[in-house]
């Protein structure tokens, strides 16, 4: 449950008064680590000054092993955990009530930590307002897996048939409406769920079957977006355990099979104005321009913090609905960057945003880093004199004529490093990306 005030956003007094109200005995700290994972620190107040000061100021912690590789020394590791007060819920899951908050990094000097993914997208964010004065909004298509192993029961499942198919004939409908119900209640915002046509078949190897589902979450500014992807995977990965299932993320479950992406929509907002569809003479917003160009420039490098797997190279190369080559279109499913059909209702009027879908990701992203690259790479597209003649080349259309016009996504995780090495004067712009984190994570991906 999302927790709120009569004012819509809930303060500190809100959250003691609650616990008191409904005996709350358990608070949890939760945070990204450098693995773009969930943390937890936990909590049972004494009193309600112990829990004001919690609230107030957060708690140390070990900054070297929860963001292990980023340059942090174990001589020198204390960072504080500083809750962020609006973001609390209600824990779905705990056992006995326990009351959520996320938290954002502050080093030893009082400042926001330089390595922590919060605040390399809350940076990113805030640049995109300064530079352009508009915002960039984004959503994620979370792709994934549930394994259970083979039953009577399973009789219906079938390899690239399961897109949008109802019960019975796929077993994790009612876990995939239960997830969209909770997080609806914890204020993450969705937009719609479904089946996908991923469906894998039990082995002597795997006593698994494989089912595929889909939740798309609804547009959010950049940090709340990257909150929300992993919030919705904690979700998923806890109603499977309950259920006996696996949850999976990666980019492949099994060679010859569909991946998992996780497709991420951006729209640029100046004035609650979405600028991401075409206008009416036919050309694009500039912000629009600025993202598509970015996106095509930077796509290589993105992938470091977007295709971290090696499966993420098998789900390209494989060619089942995934990108290979740097290109972008209106509808086209094989660009790399697309601008989707909008729904519009019986009179013509747009009953949803236009979105630029940048369609490279994959389960394995680490979405607060890749989020925050994709907005460094907004700016990129801005500062491009020849934007317009990259926009020309890269157009889907030209690219069916001209293939040799337009580069290939990288293919191994050297090529990644290379793009990495290219653009990390972009990635480390405005003090987004620390050099160390860049350097280190270059050398992890020459291996």
């Amino acid at each position: 449950m999302k927790i709120a005030s009569k004012s819509g956003v809930p303060t500190a007094d809100d959250l003691i008064a609650l616990v008191r109200e409904r005996g709350i005995r358990n608070v949890s700290l939760m945070h990204v680590g450098g693995d773009g994972w969930l943390k937890t620190l936990d909590f049972v107040p004494l009193s309600a000054n112990h829990l004001r000061d919690i609230l107030a100021g957060g708690e140390r912690a070990d900054g070297s092993s929860l963001f292990s590789g980023t340059g942090i020394k174990t001589g020198a590791s204390d960072i504080v955990l500083r809750p962020r007060i609006d973001t609390a819920f209600m824990d779905p899951f705990a056992p006995h009530p326990t009351l959520c908050v996320l938290c954002s990094h502050v080093g030893r000097d009082g400042e926001p930590l330089d390595e922590s993914p919060d605040t390399i997208v809350q940076r990113a964010h805030r640049r995109v307002i300064n530079e352009t004065d508009s915002e960039l909004w984004a959503l994620g298509e979370c792709e994934y897996f549930l394994g259970r192993r083979a039953s009577e029961e399973d009789i219906y499942g079938a390899d690239d048939r399961g897109y949008h198919a109802t019960a019975p004939f796929v077993f994790g409908e009612g876990l995939r409406r239960e997830a969209m119900a909770i997080l609806g209640e914890m204020g993450v915002p969705v937009k719609y769920g479904h089946s996908e046509v991923g469906y894998v078949e039990a082995t002597t190897g795997d006593d698994l079957i494989w089912e595929q589902h889909e939740i798309e979450l609804a547009l959010a500014p950049l940090p709340k977006a990257a909150d929300a992807i992993v919030v919705t995977q904690w979700v998923l990965r806890n109603l499977a355990h309950q259920r006996g299932m696996r949850c999976r993320f990666a980019p492949m479950v099994r060679e010859g099979h569909a991946g998992s992406g996780l497709h991420f929509h951006f729209s640029p907002v100046r004035d609650g104005q979405h600028l991401a569809g075409v206008l009416e003479d036919g050309s694009l917003p500039d912000e629009a321009k600025w993202l598509i160009g970015g996106l095509a420039r930077m796509a290589g490098a993105l992938m470091a913090f977007g295709n971290t797997e090696a499966g993420s190279f098998d789900r390209l190369l494989q060619g089942k609905e995934a990108p290979t080559s740097v290109t972008w279109g209106r509808f086209n499913r094989d660009a790399l960057i697309r601008l989707p059909i909008q729904a519009h209702d019986a009179e013509g009027n747009a009953v949803t945003p236009p979105t630029i879908e940048f369609r490279l990701p994959d389960g394995s992203a680490h979405p607060h880093l890749l989020l925050a690259a994709a907005a460094q790479a907004m700016l990129r597209g801005r500062s491009m004199e020849l934007l317009d003649e990259l926009l020309d080349k890269t157009h889907v259309e030209r690219a069916r004529d001209e293939p040799e016009a337009t580069g290939s996504v990288p293919r191994s995780f050297e090529q990644v490093a290379d793009a990495v090495e290219r653009e990390r004067e972009w990635l480390e712009a405005g003090g987004v990306f620390p050099p160390g984190l860049l350097d280190r994570l270059i050398d992890h991906l020459r291996g």
